[in-house]
Formats: C-alpha cells, sequence, structure tokens
C-alpha cells in the first residue's frame, strides 16, 4: 500500500541545509559541476558535517514512535543521483530517519513539493526557496552561519520553532503600510482593525499543521513548542492574538519587543528554527540560533 502523506508533517530539506556543504558549493561555482561530481564521488565514505538545519531535523524524530509516524523528512536536491552517495551515507551515520529523496539534477524543485505534500521546505539556495514561496508553500532560506556551532550529539526532547509575525504567520498587508507610511500609520490602522483578523501569511498554514499534531499529544508529553517573536508591541498586539484565536491555533510563547533585538529572546527560548522575514534580525539571530529568510511571494 503507498504511504499516504496527507496526515504527516512533511518537511523537504536540501541537502546543504541539512548537512555543511559550502566548501563543495564553493567547487561548484568556481570549477563547475563536473569538478563538483569528481569531488563529491572521490569523497563518497567521508562524513559530512551538520549542517544549519540538522538539530531540527533530528528534532523531528521527536514525532515517530514506532508505527505512529507524524513526520516524513525528504532530502530534496539538485545533486543528481551520482552525486548523492555521500549524503545517504553520512544521514545513515548520523543515525537520521530519513529514506525518501528527490534528486532532480539541477532541475527545478518546485513542482515537486506539491507532489510530495511538502508542508516546509528548507534549502541554502535563494531561487529554490522563492519558487517555493510563489507556489504557496511555506519555505526558508537557511542562514549558514560558521560562528553557530552545531553539535550532532546533543539530545533534543522538544522541537523549539520561532517565527516573525507579519510577512511570515500573517501577510505583509501591515508590513507594507508600516513601510509605505511609517510606525503611527501602522499603529493606527492595526488598532483601527483590532477585530479583524489578519490576512494569512506564508507560513500560517504551517502553524496550523503544527498545531494540529500539538492537540495529538498531553501537555506533559508536548513534543512541539513554538513562540511567535515580533517586533509589534501594544496596541498592535491586539489583532495578532485575535487573529490566532480565530484561527483556533496555539502559540506557546509570544513576545512583542518593539523594537527589542530579538536575538537573545531566541537564545533563551532555544530556538532549533527561527523564521524571519527581514535581515536586520536574522543576522545577529543566525549567530546563536538556526535561522532562516522567508522571502516575499513574487506579485
Amino acid at each position: 500500500m503507498p504511504l499516504n502523506l496527507d496526515n504527516k508533517l512533511v518537511v523537504g530539506i536540501s541537502s546543504r541545509a541539512l548537512f555543511d556543504l559550502e566548501e563543495e558549493n564553493k567547487i561548484f561555482l568556481e570549477k563547475g559541476l563536473e569538478a563538483y561530481e569528481e569531488y563529491q564521488i572521490a569523497h563518497e565514505k567521508d562524513v559530512l558535517k551538520p549542517g544549519t538545519a540538522f538539530p531540527l531535523v533530528k528534532a523531528l524524530h521527536n514525532l515517530n514512535c514506532g508505527d505512529n509516524r507524524l513526520t516524513e523528512i525528504i532530502v530534496m536536491s539538485k545533486n543528481s543521483a551520482n552525486t548523492s552517495l555521500r549524503i545517504f551515507n553520512s544521514i545513515e551515520q548520523y543515525g537520521l530517519d530519513i529514506s525518501r529523496a528527490a534528486l532532480v539534477g539541477g532541475a527545478s524543485i518546485a513542482p515537486y513539493l506539491t507532489s510530495f505534500k511538502t508542508d516546509l521546505f528548507l534549502s541554502a539556495d535563494e531561487t529554490d526557496v522563492q519558487e517555493a514561496i510563489n507556489a504557496g508553500i511555506a519555505a526558508g532560506i537557511i542562514c549558514t552561519n560558521e560562528n553557530l556551532p552545531i553539535d550532532s550529539e546533543q539530545e533534543i526532547r522538544q522541537i523549539r520553532i520561532a517565527f516573525d509575525g507579519d510577512a511570515v504567520i500573517f501577510s505583509d498587508e501591515s508590513e507594507e503600510i508600516y513601510q509605505r507610511e511609517g510606525l503611527a500609520a501602522f499603529a493606527e490602522h492595526e488598532r483601527q482593525n483590532a477585530l479583524n483578523p489578519l490576512p494569512e501569511g506564508p507560513f500560517a498554514k504551517f502553524l496550523k499543521t503544527i498545531s494540529f499534531v500539538q492537540k495529538q499529544f498531553g501537555e506533559d508529553e508536548m513534543p512541539i513548542r513554538t513562540a511567535l517573536v515580533t517586533a509589534r508591541d501594544a496596541p498592535a498586539h491586539e489583532r495578532v492574538i485575535r487573529t490566532l484565536r480565530a484561527w483556533d491555533v496555539r502559540i506557546d510563547e509570544a513576545f512583542f519587543l518593539g523594537g527589542i533585538s530579538k536575538s537573545e529572546v531566541l537564545r533563551a527560548f532555544g530556538a532549533n528554527i527561527f523564521f524571519d522575514d527581514q535581515s536586520v534580525h536574522l543576522d545577529p539571530a543566525s549567530k546563536l540560533v538556526p535561522a532562516a529568510r522567508v522571502p516575499y511571494k513574487e506579485k
């Protein structure tokens, strides 16, 4: 019987998000595809170092207990089958629960995301992520930071995911008002529309899926904890709270920072991944926790 992905949290991840392939990517960019292929084949037995998204993938394993599998992680890579053995050898070496892959040999990954019923796609390739966002899939460009230590041996008992609000969970409608007219106009717009739910953003469906998964567990065994970490403050907080209530979704922790740096809050929360649309927040945050940038949908 074919595997049914309808009731699972499906995460597609590129090989460069899962593992540290920056040196290999440099070979590809500077010397071309043939040199890259030769290098990967020659180093098939060399285990890759963990990449930025490694902790999240490892944490997601907590959702699978025996036959009760709530998540499927699928490697979605522009590698060809011929260059993929090093990736699979590394997956096996780390004991990761990944057995499925889409290896498209340089083609666009976006058309296959729907085929695999992907809820979240993570990649270090901006073009692939932009195409995913345009197709309505929650996606993030992994922030690679050599100063962020990744411990492959760390035992992660609870998945911790942090989100920005506007242009991530919610649409960029209110963000555009802020950019165009300033903070005072933004605050007044949100006050006047406090009773009107915010339009859905690229990560709304993903958040709702997480909320559905959370409802399968009791409080004492909750495998996922979420946080909203937003630059909003009062009075713009009310519309956010009412929107989440209208969607019937759960946010475990919420931080309305009003301009305070997000980085230390994210470290204290212990985020396995943080999604934001602005580099001004991501650059400092990515030095402390794994992070990914959410591009705007092309209009």
